[in-house]
């Protein structure tokens, strides 16, 4: 219970700070189906153990009154339910957390949703959670959301798991209830690899096991909810795992003093241990650990320090430093779980932002393996994944980074992925390993590069990419611009969208994924080409900010040119020489861009041309070459 003001007085404010700093912290989640009562049990939790201030039980007692659903009695679960939302349905929608202190420890609480559609504010509640209550009701027993929960927490690496039998109240306090239901989940359990289950029956309600064992239940001899809770070990042995620093700060505040700042992830690390830099491989030995109260001479895994080394190597923001004996892999091509965050499904080959860490890197998702269905845990061939979805598919990164399996360090295998241009959070995700292909390939270096071939060719390489809606005239004015320039002499090659369509990308449709796999196919090759040296033109409709981007980060700004073929739906709507949008109209044409699929248009194009009818093709080729020229791009002893 918290001390009394008498306890403060006898004591010293003081000692009580030393004692609450010395507790233990225990970060728990609860989860469960739809009003199996979530939020009331933490609220009854709070209660009794005299964690609510006057405060707030008068406003509790005033809400119950207004929008309660038991009666004259208290509604403990409108403690938790703080979104208007969520008292009008009864329901939790977001995360709720909830900090509290008993004196034998401090908790962070979080109240996660029960629909399956917020799957995802679930999987962000457990994700830092080293217990999981799990509740049933009773009257219910084991439902396809138990199941779904008890898979996500064994997904996310809690291994401690409470399966809380709520409303037991309700069925006369039945012991044979309870054991049916303890039978079945651990059958379940074992299953998803779940073994440190306890077991208890409760009435949150009405208090039963809630903080001390309660009189309805004789023939149940373990701990209540809250002795557990204050009593129970997380199996966390990152202490005794390698040591880990992700650099967060590269703290130099004078010519003397260089040092590396952020959190220890796992391990220990002591004073003259020999540690390597990660991707570099550069290795040192650690010369000081400083903190604000001083240097220490060991720091352990959740210790914030800034490590000082004795050499000085080149270190940045999302480097790792590690221990030099046993240092994490390097790879760029690794398979992992992905949960899917956004309301937008997943297209395979799209570039999106890694942020593992301190680290952020680009990132695409190859088309997933399989998706799981959390229901019945049977793996499903797919496409994408969609809203709540997990699946496990493999990821490519631009860059290498060092990374631990999720399984053995959260830190250094959890990840995000977020939207380039929005800036959401897309997916999170898991690193099972790196792919043995990572290992096996390599960039081979040549003598004759980029620069050396177009130089022979008197020109300057480069991609020059038309965007615009279909019919719009961008095939049309690629073609004129690549007649001027060879005409002038110049070494060039003119990609087409209905053109490499009956080739390369014979196999692709027009659904949204494979637009990204086409543009991404497209970026490549056209790399290859500019590194020969050439001038290429790219004519596709291209409609996603993303995959432009793309290009233009695999060429480099100073030698890409996005034109923008500008011209409103309405128009190019009315000229439909080829008939298009007339079948899409109709629904004979699936996925038209613009129709029923969107076209996002460049912010800041390099070059407008518009495209409306008041300037000819002939005009808008040579406004093209014009700026072509300005950009350096054409050698003057070839322009003649």
């Amino acid at each position: 219970m918290a001390h009394s003001v008498n306890d403060l007085v006898a004591n010293g404010i003081d000692t009580y700070l030393q004692l609450h700093e010395s507790k233990t912290m225990l970060r728990f989640i609860t989860c469960g189906s739809v009003d199996d009562g979530k939020s009331t049990l933490i609220g009854r939790l709070l209660y009794d153990s005299k964690l609510v201030f006057a405060d707030q039980l008068a406003a509790l007692e005033n809400d119950s009154r207004k929008v309660g659903t038991q009666g004259d009695e208290l509604d403990f679960a409108l403690l938790l339910d703080g979104l208007t939302a969520e008292r009008e349905q009864g329901i939790t929608i977001d995360v709720a957390y909830r900090y509290f202190s008993t004196e034998r420890r401090k908790f962070i609480v979080a109240d996660t949703p029960g629909h399956e559609q917020y799957t995802r504010n679930m999987v962000t509640g457990a994700s830092m959670a080293g217990v999981a209550v799990i509740l049933v009701d009773a009257r219910k027993g084991i439902l396809t959301q138990t199941r779904r929960h008890g898979y996500l927490v064994s997904l996310l690496g809690i291994r401690n798991v409470v399966l809380a039998v709520n409303k037991l109240d309700l069925v006369d306090f039945s012991q044979e209830v309870f054991d049916d239901i303890e039978t079945q989940y651990r059958a379940f359990a074992t299953e998803v690899g779940l073994d440190d289950i306890v077991c208890i029956p409760m009435s949150a309600l009405r208090g039963d096991n809630i903080t001390e064992a309660s009189p309805n239940t004789p023939w149940y001899s373990g701990p209540s909810l809250m002795e557990h809770l204050e009593t129970v070990e997380i199996a966390d042995d990152i202490q005794t795992r390698p040591f880990r620093l992700p650099v967060q700060w590269v703290n130099r505040p004078n010519l003397d003093f260089r040092g590396f700042a952020g959190q220890i992830v796992g391990g220990t690390v002591n004073s003259g241990d020999r540690i390597r830099i990660l991707p570099s491989g550069a290795e040192s030995t650690v010369a000081r650990i400083h903190t604000a109260d001083g240097d220490l001479d060991q720091a352990v895994a959740g210790q914030s320090v800034t490590i000082v080394l004795a050499d000085e190597v080149d270190v940045s923001r999302g480097d790792v430093i590690a221990a030099a004996s046993s240092p994490p892999a390097v790879s760029d091509q690794f398979e992992c779980h992905l949960v899917w965050m956004s309301e937008e499904p997943m297209l395979p080959g799209r570039q999106y932002l890694m942020k593992i860490g301190t680290r952020t890197v680009g990132a695409s998702a190859a088309q997933p393996k399989y998706k799981v269905n959390v229901n019945t845990l049977e793996q499903t061939a797919t496409r994408t994944l969609e809203l709540n979805e997990i699946g496990v598919c493999n990821l490519n990164l631009d860059r290498q980074i060092p990374f631990d399996p999720y399984t053995e360090n959260r830190e250094m295998g959890g990840f995000i992925l977020i939207d380039r241009f929005t800036n959401a959070t897309v997916a999170a995700g898991m690193l099972h390993f790196a792919l043995r292909r990572a290992d096996n390939v390599h960039w081979q270096a040549v003598e004759v590069n980029q620069q050396a071939r177009a130089r022979l060719k008197g020109q300057r390489a480069a991609l020059v990419w038309f965007t615009g809606l279909s019919g719009v005239g961008k095939s049309t004015i690629a073609n004129l611009v690549e007649q001027r320039l060879f005409d002038l002499g110049f070494h060039t090659y003119l990609l087409d969208g209905d053109n490499v369509r009956h080739g390369l990308n014979k196999d692709l449709g027009f659904t949204d994924a494979d637009r990204v796999e086409n543009i991404r196919r497209i970026a490549e090759v056209s790399r290859l080409m500019v590194d020969a040296g050439t001038i290429v033109l790219a004519s596709f409709i291209s409609p996603f900010h993303a995959e432009r981007q793309l290009a233009r980060d695999l060429i480099g700004d100073g030698d890409f040119v996005e034109v923008h073929v500008d011209a409103s739906l309405e128009v190019v709507e009315a000229r439909d020489r080829k008939g298009l949008y007339a079948k899409a109209r109709r629904g004979e044409l699936l996925h038209f861009t613009g129709i029923d699929s969107p076209y996002e248009p460049p912010e800041a194009p390099d070059i407008r041309l518009d495209a409306s009818g008041d300037i000819s093709a002939e005009a808008s080729a040579e406004l093209v070459v014009a700026h072509l020229r300005a950009a350096g791009i054409l050698a003057p002893e070839m322009d003649v």
